[in-house]
């Protein structure tokens, strides 16, 4: 980490290596795309100091390029929780965090958002960003106001449109693929499902 407290791409990535967090193989992606490269983030999110370094360099990145004030910070169960946390508490804020009933994200627990609450919404991996338009839908939902979104690693190297500005400490553009166009030295390998969209509360 820098004098600043920012972070390298090659940092950031160093960070998922020494957790044993960047995987080779065939992977389904939580949006149903494949890829051969997994990056197994909660290896990472068990680490609390590795946590802390990443969420502290991310805190940075959104207080420079966020102008507008945020009142709270919302992440989307279940990959996204401990993130989001650790960023609202980087930034000095509250924390909540929605999850799936009946397939669509919803505020539940007694988490309230106040009327037109500046909303930071925090993810932890953004490949087509559909996870992170579906928490936003639900803020706006609930009153909210989503001013921004802050992830850790953005694999879809910006391309992901999710409607409102995005802060990620890293950007990658790592190939993925639809079920009918997998490569067939990445068909060849057996696949594996790893994320976490279908589990149901």
């Amino acid at each position: 980490m820098t004098d600043s407290g920012a972070l390298t791409l090659e940092q950031v990535l160093d960070e998922f290596r020494g957790a044993g967090a960047l995987l080779e193989g065939h992977f389904i992606l939580s949006s149903g795309r494949h890829s051969g490269t997994y990056l197994e983030k909660n290896k990472v999110f068990m680490d609390p100091a590795r946590t802390a370094k990443l969420a502290q360099a991310l805190a940075l990145k959104v207080k420079a390029e966020v102008t507008d004030g945020i009142d709270i910070v919302v992440a989307p169960a279940v990959g996204a929780i401990i993130p989001g946390y650790e960023m609202a508490r980087q930034l000095g804020l509250r924390s909540m965090f929605t999850e799936r009933e009946d397939g669509k994200f919803v505020f539940r627990r007694n988490f309230v958002l106040e009327p037109g609450a500046k909303v930071l919404m925090v993810e932890d991996i953004v490949t087509t960003g559909l996870s992170s338009r579906e928490c936003l839908a639900a803020i706006r939902e609930a009153g909210g106001e989503p001013v921004a979104a802050a992830c850790f690693v953005d694999r879809s190297g910006g391309k992901a449109d999710l409607g409102v500005p995005m802060v990620p400490l890293a950007c990658l553009d790592v190939p993925s693929y639809a079920p009918d166009e997998i490569p067939a030295e990445l068909a060849a390998i057996p696949a594996v499902k790893p994320g976490s969209r279908n589990l149901q509360a």
